[in-house]
């Protein structure tokens, strides 16, 4: 049985369903992530205020393990005058680096063309422009440190995130699907205005793609944002909620069912920081585009045990705990709040994530 949770940028899955994704794993359930807006746009004119709202850092983070281990990189054939004592073994005449330099970096391209970082393999034991830092042994190629962490040669905005988001799901012992669609700030929304209000009318919700991929993978249940917050990608993606709740009566033909499988999740941090209180009933914001005949109901997850184990999930997202809540300190104690404050709201104790789940009446 498999749980899928849509989530419109990388960290938003483990912030808001950290707790209920680590009770899902303990029973042995298959937990997947999808990634909606984890893609980039033209990184050479991101301003102030995009910078800000990626949630970029002024450090690269990069694994310590090597690109390249010197001593598998032969050298080119033998020439006049050297001999395989004289020289080491990446060593080669100065006539043939440059075209030794191209197939090492096609090497590492190839060697790191599934992950969300890339680094290129220098064979040189020159300087380099730019001020760029070397492994401590020459040769084994560099690290591109900057305001922003991109992927040295791929040259992606959201490289760093994508990282945190792949190192989550080792965490987590969950899967991650990268859809790659640009994130709202490369979208034209500028400014907190814009990127937490009214929907664009040219920017349609990917209705289409979700389907497509959460059908293909046979979920039990699915889980989307609430739109708590109304981030604009938050918003698109509760659409697409709404709208596959629609399908069974929408097509010619019978479609899926999703009237017991859709949920909709408390968007955290938005739910703590504008203290979401539901007890009085939901904003309609919140059920606009439901089917006439589907209502959402709360339904409780207990997290009270893992509730460490979430908090642990969150501080993955190197880059963006200090963006959202200043330190890990600050991000544990608001996670630790909002469970309890939930837990209360429910007549509960301990800690909690509510969801809404979708009714046919």
């Amino acid at each position: 049985m498999s749980h899928i949770f849509v989530s419109p940028h990388p960290d938003d899955a483990a912030l808001s369903c950290g707790g209920l994704i680590a009770n899902l794993r303990e029973l042995g359930q298959n937990v997947i992530i999808l990634s909606v807006y984890s893609g980039h746009g033209d990184l050479e004119r991101l301003s102030s205020y995009q910078r800000q709202a990626l949630g970029f850092g002024g450090k690269a983070i990069w694994p310590a393990t090597q690109a390249f281990d010197s001593g598998s990189i032969a050298a080119d054939n033998s020439v006049p005058g050297e001999t395989a004592d004289a020289l080491a073994p990446w060593q080669a005449e100065p006539a043939r680096l440059k075209e030794t330099q191209r197939e090492a970096d096609e090497s590492a391209k190839e060697f790191w063309q599934r992950a969300s970082w890339y680094r290129r393999a220098d064979i040189s034991a020159t300087s380099l422009p730019g001020g760029r830092s070397r492994d401590t042994s020459n040769g084994q190629g560099l690290i591109d440190p900057g305001a922003i962490a991109v992927a040295a040669a791929a040259g992606e905005a959201m490289a760093q995130r994508r990282q945190e988001d792949e190192r989550y799901a080792l965490f987590a012992e969950a899967a991650v699907v990268f859809l790659d669609l640009p994130d709202a700030v490369f979208r034209g929304y500028e400014g907190d205005e814009q990127l937490l209000g009214t929907v664009r009318e040219n920017d349609a919700a990917p209705i289409d793609l979700l389907r497509k991929e959460i059908a293909r993978l046979e979920p039990q249940r699915v889980y989307f944002p609430l739109g708590i917050g109304s981030h604009v990608d938050h918003q698109l993606c509760r659409r697409v909620g709404a709208a596959l709740l629609g399908d069974a009566q929408a097509w010619t033909m019978p479609g899926i069912d999703w009237s017991d499988k859709v949920a909709f999740y408390e968007d955290f941090p938005y739910a703590y920081w504008q203290q979401f209180d539901p007890s009085a009933g939901l904003p309609a914001n919140y059920t606009a585009g439901l089917p006439a005949n589907i209502r959402i109901t709360p339904e409780i997850a207990d997290i009270t045990d893992v509730m460490e184990q979430k908090i642990q999930g969150i501080a993955q997202y190197e880059s963006q705990v200090p963006h959202l809540f200043g330190s890990v300190e600050k991000m544990a104690d608001a996670v630790r709040t909002q469970g309890a404050t939930v837990a209360l709201q429910s007549g509960r104790g301990g800690a909690v994530e509510r969801y809404w789940s979708a009714v046919r009446s």
